[in-house]
């Protein structure tokens, strides 16, 4: 899961632009970043670190045009190289710079055919879109809007997974696009004749950008060099967009696929305190785990009639734990991380809400330190169902080994963190929360996938995974 920013000015210099962008979804990636802007030839700036760390001014001044693109990295296998930082840029025989947020499935098929005619420089999904993309407008005898839009027709027949894109490609412009099934998010807006893509209307209205609508799946956009808009609809689409980014991933501020966020973690809440009712748990207070349950954990204070309470405190100066990369870390950034207010934890039976359960261990580091606190009892809520089916389509729980609560009771699982209670969302509760009547990608819930997945593409998963740790 990463964040992209596209950015098409009709005048002067777009970098700041990307840049405070890239810094409104720093959420989506910590790992690494950069930026591709286009004036004359392709400018390239990226590598490890936060947006505020790399992108420093020196390196911005080299970054000239009115069109460009940037991208925040959230590896979801091992650490990843610096190489596979994006954006990633072909000078010839034309030039374009590419980058997006997803997760090719059938990668190395693709790789290898490719192969054959292009040299990989990474180990990045992200090449074999570009490649696919250079060698379909190689093939046309005129670079122009249909020529394009045939060229991401081909990427949508060949590839498979997750992908919401943005390019610039040298004499046409910047072009987005969106996966058939639109798993991943892309919005874009207008502002004084200026167009912006990004994985969340967050960065349009920090900017001031008008939001206009979601990129339907399925569909290309063109903003020509002369600032034309010109779309269409390569294939028909089928929305299951990936149902985490309003249990955990988005701000809570944005709106995706017209669900605002925060309203459905709101709902989230207040579904999620019927099944605690059932339970008949009786809380002293309700404490969320900041900072994503914070809406939930209101909700359920306020269904349940008990006192809500901000106890634990976090370091903004730590990342996001669920998308660091490695167990270990995880576990040793959640201690230094949140910090509890004893006084309103001590001798008090403390419920906490947490958007998710994954791995387990980031939940029973939560619940150590609230006991140490003086807590008498500690009951544990999931805003989301167990997780038990990897994810295929870019989020750092690839493997059934990963999870918790796969093959267990939930009496064991909750014995596992030390909770003295713990409660699930339901799936029926989380879909109708979030969206009645929509379609979602839910395959870490129920094991049901949106694309065709393969056996042998979980062994190879699998066995990769074994590899790295």
């Amino acid at each position: 899961m990463c964040g992209i920013i596209g950015v098409y000015g009709n005048e002067g210099s777009v970098k700041e632009t990307i840049l405070l962008g890239l810094i409104s979804i720093q959420h989506r990636g910590q790992d690494a970043c950069g930026i591709a802007t286009f004036s004359q030839r392709m400018h390239l700036e990226k590598g490890l670190g936060l947006v505020g760390q790399f992108l420093t001014p020196g390196r911005l001044k080299n970054l000239h045009g009115n069109v460009g693109i940037g991208h925040v990295r959230y590896p979801t296998i091992g650490k990843g190289a610096p190489e596979d930082a994006q954006p990633f840029c072909l000078l010839a025989p034309r030039g374009i710079a590419i980058a997006h947020n997803g997760n090719v499935i059938n990668y190395k098929e693709l790789r290898k055919k490719l192969s054959k005619k292009v040299k990989f420089k990474s180990k990045c999904d992200i090449e074999v879109i570009l490649y696919t993309l250079a060698e379909e407008l190689k093939k046309a005898d005129r670079l122009n809007p249909q020529t394009i839009f045939r060229s991401v027709e081909r990427i949508f027949n060949l590839v498979c997974g997750s992908y919401s894109v943005v390019s610039v490609i040298e004499g046409a412009g910047l072009l987005a696009f969106r996966d058939p099934y639109g798993i991943k998010p892309l919005v874009f807006g207008m502002k004084d004749n200026s167009y912006m893509f990004a994985s969340e209307s967050v960065a349009l209205e920090v900017l001031g950008y008008k939001m206009v609508r979601d990129v339907a799946p399925g569909e290309a956009i063109l903003i020509t060099k002369g600032g034309k808009f010109l779309s269409k609809t390569i294939v028909k689409g089928n929305l299951h967009p990936c149902i985490f980014e309003w249990v955990y991933f988005a701000r809570p501020d944005s709106v995706i696929d017209n669900i605002s966020v925060y309203e459905a973690r709101l709902r989230l809440g207040k579904s999620l305190a019927k099944e605690i009712k059932k339970t008949k748990t009786k809380a002293d207070v309700v404490i969320p785990i900041p900072d994503t349950a914070r809406a939930s954990a209101l909700s359920v204070a306020q269904q349940l009639s008990v006192k809500y309470r901000e106890g634990l405190i976090k370091n903004r100066y730590i990342g996001r734990t669920f998308i660091m990369p490695e167990d270990d870390e995880r576990k040793r950034k959640v201690r230094s991380k949140l910090n509890p207010i004893r006084s309103e934890i001590n001798n008090r039976k403390v419920l906490l809400i947490d958007d998710s359960i994954v791995r387990g261990n980031t939940s029973r580091e939560i619940i150590n330190l609230v006991r140490n606190a003086g807590a008498k009892e500690v009951y544990f809520a999931s805003s989301s169902p167990p997780l038990k089916y990897p994810c295929v389509y870019g989020i750092d729980m690839q493997t059934r080994s990963e999870f918790i609560a796969r093959g267990k009771k939930i009496e064991d699982v909750e014995k596992e963190i030390g909770a003295d209670r713990l409660v699930y969302q339901t799936l029926e509760g989380l879909i109708n929360s979030i969206g009645r009547d929509r379609n979602f990608c839910t395959a870490c819930f129920n094991g049901v996938y949106p694309t065709k997945v393969s056996k042998e593409t979980f062994r190879i998963i699998e066995k990769e995974r074994r590899s790295r740790h």
